[in-house]
């Protein structure tokens, strides 16, 4: 073949690829695709503007027809195929049904409208169903096929992504099992409550950072937490050698598992993957691909059970915490929407006298976070287990996020928060404790002699120490504290406490001074 030949032929060749790859392109954006979060079975917030969005071919044009209403309206695609639609979506009920026709037609099916709630956090958020109090009968019970549950798979991005994994499902014994039991008991405690469908957006990972659920420009924005994103960048650049070592770890490790099996020993515990890229604790990596896709869904609110592994840094998370929840509002297509949160529960080793605790420090950050509007926190300090960090009785973690959405979402006249510590005076040698949500009156729990305060004077150093119940207030004192200065209630991991409302609502934890714990200089 001459050189005249070769080069015409290689110019054929070329145009024949480019068109194949022009057909290959249309084809993948002809029709028009919807993200995880809208599709069968999803619910709509009741009553609100919400939205509908996805891609197409570049310009489309996309009808839009609801069962609900008889108008038909059309939104386009922009120069990218991206198209985004707004609507109210009608008031409680259904089911209903959204047809979307371009070159191709979209029908999503049995669509309820009622209240949409995300379910964020770690392990006691991620913690299923089928492994908290009374399994069995809490999965044969879940016939509510007006609870809508969505799982977003986990996964870690680098950007924020417009899209997850996942889908809707009716909630019954066969869906229920694997759902975060936190969640799955606030939306059934709603459920009976309002009457109303509820849709439940599960979006967790065990073991995770607060850091890695707040969006990256809040964390460049704020000084404080320069720290985490500079121990990130050290390890990306360290990665390369920490995952050599890592692979060598593992090749041991599988040595070591198969001498132990013949042996009939334990197995050792396999080596830890190093902190770097795809990490789920790396800052952002989770809002990036777990929250960033659901932004554009409106919901009522959000319910969030996180701090453990935070409770090294208690005192940064009093900064992170409450920048985590900002980057999420400013993020969601809506207004600033409710955010209830869990107080960390009681957890490890009773102590016998009073003393320094980084869980009171990460419980005292939570409270402090309730400064922010539009919060609410669920005390839990009464319902953990000493020797298990995922305490099983999420049915009462539910309720009680449940009676801070009832109450200050939903308008219902209940009380739905335990003794939360207001102010101090001193009087004669004792100190009066002020509370809010005193709930009907004070009262110690199975009526056994109040548990838990100890006293501290100008030295700091705090002993158990005498209280009592007047009124809406607690005197608190000791013999061995002549002027007491500050009071701390519930300060350990595991207090023995016993200070309620007469609605049965513990008090949260809490402290009168400012003097500087343990977690202060930790970032």
């Amino acid at each position: 073949m001459n050189d005249q030949n070769t080069a015409s032929h290689r110019f054929v060749t070329l145009i024949l690829c480019f068109s194949a790859s022009l057909l290959l392109s249309a084809a993948a954006y002809a029709d028009i695709r919807l993200p995880a979060i809208i599709g069968d079975n999803m619910v709509l917030q009741a009553g609100d503007r919400v939205s509908l969005w996805g891609w197409a071919d570049p310009n489309e044009e996309i009808s839009v027809n609801v069962s609900w209403h008889k108008m038909e309206w059309t939104a386009q695609a922009d120069d990218e195929g991206k198209w985004r639609f707004h609507m109210t979506a009608p008031k409680v009920g259904g089911p209903y049904e959204i047809t979307l026709k371009g070159k191709n037609t979209v029908t999503i099916k049995n669509v309820l409208a009622g209240e949409v709630w995300a379910c964020s956090g770690q392990s006691n958020m991620q913690w299923p169903v089928s492994q908290s109090n009374d399994a069995e009968q809490e999965i044969a019970a879940a016939n509510y096929p007006t609870i809508r549950l969505f799982s977003v798979q986990r996964k870690v991005a680098d950007t924020p992504q417009d899209d997850c994994e996942g889908r809707w499902v009716q909630c019954s014994p066969e869906t229920v099992g694997g759902f975060s039991a936190a969640g799955y008991f606030f939306g059934r405690e709603l459920h009976e409550k309002l009457d109303a469908p509820i849709g439940l957006i599960h979006t967790s990972w065990g073991g995770t950072p607060a850091e890695a659920w707040t969006s990256r420009p809040m964390l460049e924005n704020n000084p404080s937490f320069e720290p985490i994103l500079k121990r990130y960048e050290q390890a990306v650049a360290n990665y390369p050698r920490a995952m050599t070592k890592y692979k060598e770890d593992v090749e041991k490790w599988k040595e070591a598992t198969e001498k132990a099996k013949a042996e009939g020993k334990q197995a050792p515990r396999r080596p830890w993957a190093p902190f770097g890229p795809g990490h789920p604790h790396s800052p952002c990596g989770l809002y990036n691909a777990m929250i960033a896709p659901l932004t554009p869904f409106v919901i009522r609110g959000a319910i969030w059970y996180q701090g453990e592994s935070n409770a090294g840094r208690a005192y940064q998370y009093r900064e992170l915490f409450p920048t985590m929840i900002k980057s999420w509002w400013d993020n969601w297509d809506q207004d600033d929407f409710p955010f209830l949160f869990v107080q960390l529960a009681n957890f490890k080793a009773v102590k016998p006298d009073p003393g320094d605790s980084d869980w009171a420090e990460l419980r005292e950050a939570q409270l402090m976070t309730l400064e922010l509007p539009n919060t609410g926190m669920a005390v839990i300090i009464d319902i953990g287990e000493a020797d298990d960090i995922h305490p099983k009785n999420k049915q009462d973690v539910g309720k009680r996020l449940a009676l801070w959405a009832l109450a200050e979402t939903y308008g219902k006249d209940i009380v739905y928060s335990g003794p939360i510590y207001r102010s101090m005076e001193t009087k004669a040698g004792k100190i009066v404790l002020h509370f809010d949500h005193v709930g009907g009156g004070l009262v110690a729990k199975d009526g056994e002699s109040l548990k838990g305060f100890a006293v501290a004077g100008a030295d700091r150093k705090f002993v158990w120490a005498d209280a009592r119940i007047e009124g809406d207030t607690v005197v608190v004192g000791s013999e061995t504290v002549a002027e007491p200065i500050a009071v701390r209630y519930a300060w350990a991991d595991n207090p023995v406490c016993n200070l309620y409302n007469k609605a049965g609502l513990p008090a949260s934890p809490f402290r009168t001074d400012t003097w500087p714990g343990v977690t202060v200089n930790n970032k």
